[in-house]
């Protein structure tokens, strides 16, 4: 069952540090990041400001992970900030200043989180709080238990009841820091049950509102979709998504299968965003601003509206372009993602997709008419094919042209790789 405080009417809308900072990123990034939200983006929506995986390694580096990382622990196994990057952290400060002062900004605060016990911990046999035993009794160090590209962390025993008590105590720690909301890892490829369980299980227990995103999503069917409401807020149903065009056509199909079932019960997730300036100590690539052409960027957001996906902003706001947060902040655009219902996919031929949604909110339609190919062209939308009787009134989202139908069709020009937004109003 949904505990009702983790239903949210509308799909997150945040800032995540990893596609421009990898794990890497320190205090004053997270809180510079904070402050252009906050300023520009948070009247539109955008509210969550997460940093991303391996804030308690102090030895971070760009483009990978450290083997046998000097992560920080408290006496307890539960990780900690490292102070060389998170200086108000100290003094078992944790997490708990840095939250507070992206609340006062008016944001929401998360973390990301790996599944499973910190393999220091294991090593040191630390003790598991509120129990008689220690890390090694419900640590999996198997191969099958730990992550396949992570060398963090060794899997749960979730035959042993302490292994929830872990899982408890390091939620409980993450609730007194004020943290709102969680990434937790490897956790979808392979499906793991149990962990999910363990770990919606001590969101409940914490006492605090903290909604739970679960990654990655690869060969993530869909007939987990009654578990995932259950248990989590949003899911991705991609694995890491970077500024190719080719990572972009994928998430149609993905879409196509997903989006359908969004609703407040739970939001299928196509990742992160990688907008704006990106790549400036990450994971994969160089310093850089999305190699996305403007119509492909263009196209990204509106199939992520479309299908109701959360936005997650992976560029660096205070280095992004003004042309970036122009997709950032319309508000016709960001309508779709929160009034729109039945969004779905009618037609895919060869490189023409189009999708439809209603309004939640009064007769509006939407539509997306997309064109994958690598020229442009001329499409003659009929209306019946968006349930349309050619005498709505018909507004492209993105620029507030009004179009005029023709014997019941719209001539619309799509640029290669690009996308129109349409919404129709009665006459």
């Amino acid at each position: 069952m949904v505990d009702a405080d983790r239903v949210r009417g509308t799909p997150p809308m945040g800032w995540n540090s990893w596609d421009c900072y990898g794990t890497t990123v320190t205090e004053a990034e997270v809180l510079a990041n904070a402050r252009a939200m906050a300023e520009h983006l948070l009247p539109h929506g955008w509210d969550t400001v997460v940093v991303d995986i391996a804030w308690s390694d102090p030895s971070a580096r760009a483009h990978g992970y450290n083997e046998d990382a000097p992560l920080a622990v408290d006496a307890y196994g539960r990780l900690q900030p490292a102070v060389n990057r998170f200086p108000s952290s100290a003094d078992g400060a944790g997490f708990g200043p840095l939250a507070a002062q992206v609340h006062a900004l008016g944001l929401r605060f998360g973390v990301h989180v790996m599944r499973g016990i910190p393999r220091v911990a294991t090593a040191a046999d630390l003790p598991v709080l509120g129990t008689r035993v220690t890390a090694r009794a419900i640590a999996d160090p198997t191969t099958a238990a730990r992550c396949s590209w992570n060398p963090d962390m060794d899997g749960l025993d979730h035959t042993h009841p302490a292994a929830q008590a872990y899982y408890d105590s390091c939620v409980a720690q993450l609730a007194s820091w004020g943290v709102d909301f969680v990434k937790a890892d490897d956790m979808l490829w392979p499906y793991r049950t149990a962990d999910i369980e363990a770990y919606a299980r001590a969101i409940e227990r914490s006492g605090r509102h903290i909604e739970l995103s679960l990654s990655p999503g690869r060969d993530l069917s869909s007939t987990r979709v009654e578990h995932l409401r259950g248990h989590a807020t949003m899911w991705r149903v991609c694995d890491d998504l970077w500024d190719r065009w080719e990572d972009v056509e994928a998430n149609f199909a993905r879409f196509a299968r997903w989006a359908p079932l969004a609703s407040p019960a739970g939001w299928p997730d196509g990742d992160m965003l990688p907008l704006g300036h990106i790549g400036i100590r990450a994971e994969r690539g160089v310093d850089r601003h999305s190699l996305l052409t403007p119509d492909e960027q263009q196209t990204l957001m509106t199939l992520w509206v479309m299908a109701r996906s959360p936005l997650m902003m992976g560029g660096d706001l205070p280095t992004s372009s003004p042309e970036t947060f122009a997709l950032l902040t319309g508000d016709a655009v960001l309508e779709v993602l929160h009034a729109s219902t039945g969004n779905r996919e009618v037609f895919r031929e060869g490189p023409l997709v189009l999708w439809v949604a209603d309004s939640t909110v009064g007769p509006r339609r939407y539509a997306a008419v997309f064109h994958l190919g690598d020229s442009p062209t001329v499409v003659d939308l009929d209306g019946g094919d968006v349930s349309a009787r050619g005498e709505e009134q018909v507004t492209d989202l993105w620029t507030g042209e009004q179009l005029t139908w023709a014997g019941g069709r719209l001539r619309l020009d799509v640029p290669a790789h690009g996308g129109r937004l349409l919404s129709l109003d009665p006459a």
